[in-house]
């Protein structure tokens, strides 16, 4: 009895405490890595939403265009494990082939329940966000008549007067590319047709906006939540979407794989699909991908749209060669 005594007064405490110092630290105590390409005042509009709901949780960004942010964790798989525990990039092309090299985590959030099936993938990899539909726009002080028409841009009558994003760095862009080379009525002669109708082509979606917006250029094509901010921000600027139809990209969010993961990944993606989340979707001037959240107003829902695609496993597998081949035309 009194060696039990001894070990429950001496020995026990000592044991609890050496395993309490052995225990890993919380998972609040973990930071959580979020690669992503959305602009700096949404990334901190979506950090400040999650810090009010999980304050214990530290986020650490990389931003940058997607292509770049892809060709960061892929030099991090070839030096080791990638730093990122999320990825919040700009389209499912880039997903699948990220998934093809058995980079994602499968993960079913609870709050995929509320959202179309066709925003998700099949296997659970990767669920988009939101949905920003490639749009024409145009500077009102240049252009009395709204365009209608993707051939606006390769229209003679408006030789060097159009701006487009490039896809060797834009998801958006070149998720486009490989779309509309594989629809009919456009293929790689539509972009032949633009370098002949002297279109230029900039880094990103913002050198769009600027060109338009500061009437260096007529005429460009944009995603819808840009070309709807810099309307209410008062810049001399429209949009229209294209009867033919538009591509669409739906930024998707997905867990890397790892050894560890991070425990926060999984808070940290429940939220960004919840109906908070979504509702930040529409205060930042994006179509949200939950049922039962409508679209900012002068954007269409995802419901109203006539969607051009293709299948984004065959779009992944050929991406590479799709931008190749856009180099060589542009030069």
């Amino acid at each position: 009895m009194r060696k039990l005594l001894f070990f429950i007064k001496k020995v026990l405490p000592l044991c609890i405490l050496t395993l309490l110092v052995c225990v890993p630290a919380s998972a609040a105590q973990t930071p959580l890595v979020l690669y992503t390409s959305q602009i700096d005042e949404d990334v901190e509009g979506l950090l400040g939403a999650f810090k009010a709901k999980h304050p214990d949780v530290e986020v650490v960004v990389f931003r940058s265009g997607t292509e770049e942010v892809i060709s960061k964790v892929m030099a991090e798989k070839m030096t080791g494990e990638v730093k990122a525990d999320v990825l919040l990039l700009a389209d499912s092309v880039t997903f699948d082939a990220l998934k093809t090299q058995g980079l994602l985590e499968p993960y079913r959030s609870p709050e995929l329940s509320s959202i179309p099936a066709n925003f998700a993938d099949k296997d659970g990899m990767y669920c988009g966000t939101k949905v920003l539909a490639t749009v024409l726009i145009y500077n009102t002080n240049k252009v009395k008549t709204a365009p209608d028409s993707w051939k606006v841009m390769t229209d003679t009558a408006n030789k060097g007067n159009t701006f487009i994003a490039s896809p060797l760095y834009s998801g958006a862009a070149a998720y486009q590319l490989g779309v509309l080379t594989r629809s009919e009525g456009f293929g790689w002669k539509y972009y032949e047709d633009l370098k002949a109708a002297g279109v230029s082509v900039g880094k990103g979606n913002g050198g769009v906006i600027t060109a338009i917006a500061g009437g260096e250029k007529a005429y460009g094509l944009v995603v819808d939540y840009m070309a709807l901010r810099a309307k209410k921000q008062g810049s001399p600027v429209d949009f229209a979407y294209p009867k033919e139809g538009v591509t669409i990209v739906t930024e998707p969010i997905a867990i890397i794989k790892k050894e560890n993961i991070n425990p926060n990944a999984k808070i940290f993606v429940d939220f960004v699909l919840s109906e908070d989340g979504q509702k930040l979707v529409v205060k930042q001037n994006y179509t949200p991908v939950r049922s039962g959240v409508p679209a900012p107003e002068g954007l269409r829902s995802s419901g109203e749209l006539k969607i051009l695609d293709f299948d984004p496993a065959l779009l992944a597998k050929e991406r590479e060669g799709d931008k190749k081949k856009f180099a060589e035309i542009f030069q």
